[in-house]
């Protein structure tokens, strides 16, 4: 991993103006969500340009052009039309215009996926320097008079850029799902996402910390020597329990869904790249990442946090 970037939508929406609609308090929602204020794309802000700005601040920070890239995948459940793919579009638009490109789709795993994926690819030959972005409008998918999602949701991209060395720098995942649970976290056919939170957060908070775990242990290292922890910012609380659960005391915690809300595919890209603009992350420290959400799918895997500017 040799460069980060993220796209913020300038547009910043308050929990109180969230409350409101609902005859809440500002102060409500952040006791269960610990959100404060959320990223509401506009209209001329879709999907594919908030990639395509991520992943071109991805590839500044790398030292790289677009011409090195020969993957583009882009990790998003917001895309709004089947064809064609977001990551095509990304692809010319950032000048690697003969790129093999794709969209993935696991929801608020989709990052980790797409991460697993794209390492493996390098490692097998068929790609040196891959362009990793989550991008999500979910703002799109969100009823704005349902309490569950309105309050929670925000939209977003980020974005990485992975190329081979000799040195390992993302470790094994650990990935899975359960579809018989599927019907938890769905958009009906014609309608808008469908969440059951209490639900969601009793799996979250019970089932997930071993799969961060499990990463630990196929990584070959303690979650006492991570030094940082990024899940998928779901809401707060789920994201402290997790790091509680892991017992790493001094690792520092991404806590991005606090100014952004949960931006599914984006939020664990965007929250690595805001530890790294802040300083708050060594180059090559040890992260352990854990995504979850829709499907039911989860992934966690252990990485390092890019080093200076890429030399390749």
């Amino acid at each position: 991993m040799v460069g980060m970037g993220a796209y913020r939508p300038a547009a910043a929406v308050p929990s109180e103006v969230i409350a409101a609609r609902f005859g809440r308090t500002g102060d409500w929602i952040r006791e269960r969500t610990g959100i404060t204020s959320r990223r509401y794309a506009g209209e001329d802000e879709t999907v594919e340009g908030m990639a395509v700005e991520a992943g071109k601040r991805a590839l500044e920070n790398a030292g790289l052009s677009g011409q090195a890239v020969d993957l583009v995948i882009v990790a998003s459940c917001s895309q709004p039309l089947p064809i064609p793919s977001i990551a095509a579009g990304v692809a010319a638009r950032i000048g690697a215009p003969t790129a093999a490109a794709y969209d993935l789709n696991a929801a608020c795993s989709g990052f980790c996926y797409a991460l697993a994926v794209a390492a493996d690819t390098i490692r097998g030959g068929s790609a040196r320097t891959v362009l990793l972005i989550g991008a999500e409008k979910m703002t799109s998918w969100v009823d704005p008079t349902d309490l569950g999602t309105s309050i929670i949701f925000g939209d977003g991209a980020g974005a990485v850029v992975l190329t081979g060395s000799d040195a390992p720098g993302i470790g094994p995942i650990v990935w899975g799902s359960d579809g018989s649970a599927s019907e938890m976290i769905h958009v009906p056919a014609g309608g808008r996402m469908h969440m059951e939170g209490q639900a969601v957060f009793r799996w979250a908070t019970t089932e997930i910390h071993p799969i961060a775990i499990q990463a630990c242990d196929r990584a070959g290292i303690r979650p006492s020597d991570l030094a940082a922890i990024v899940p998928h910012q779901a809401n707060l609380r789920i994201v402290d329990a997790l790091a509680k659960k892991l017992g790493a005391k001094d690792a520092v915690v991404a806590r991005d869904v606090v100014d952004h809300g949960n931006t599914s595919a984006a939020s664990i890209p965007m929250a690595m790249d805001r530890l790294r603009s802040e300083g708050r992350v060594d180059p090559d420290a040890l992260a352990l990442l854990v995504g979850f959400g829709a499907g039911l799918t989860y992934a966690a895997q252990v990485v390092r946090f890019p080093s200076a500017l890429a030399t390749v």
